[in-house]
């Protein structure tokens, strides 16, 4: 069975490698450019992983990824945050994500990242 992940990203640039990247690994992918967008597609299927970006133009990533792993139905899905901002890793840490991607980055990094990811999910 297909893993599924969700990418919440409002580059549209960004979001396409992500998700040329991730479908030629063979996963399932879902894409929001808003937190808005990704609550109503949340209602339908639940992902293996979440992909947030930090700057959104109606949330911010670190609150949501501190939203999803309080949250009873989200706490034990991964979530990687990514951002361009340095300041953005440190704050990041309280809301605990399972890892964290700087921008610009290694295609090869996130791909190694989320399979670890994926591989830790499954042998829990």
């Amino acid at each position: 069975m297909k893993k599924r992940i969700h990418i919440l990203e409002d580059d549209k640039d960004i979001g396409y490698i992500i998700e040329f990247l991730l479908k030629d690994e063979g996963y399932e992918l879902q894409l929001s450019s808003t937190f808005k967008e990704m609550k109503s597609k949340l209602k339908d299927s639940i992902p293996d992983l979440f992909i947030l970006d930090v700057m959104l133009p109606d949330g911010n990533g670190i609150e949501i990824c501190h939203d999803l792993k309080n949250d009873p139905f989200t706490k034990h899905i991964p979530v990687i945050v990514m951002s361009a901002n340095v300041r953005s890793k440190q704050m990041s840490e309280a809301a605990t994500p399972d890892d964290y991607i700087s921008k610009p980055f290694d295609l090869d990094d996130i791909e190694n990242t989320i399979k670890k990811l994926l591989d830790k999910k499954k042998a829990a």
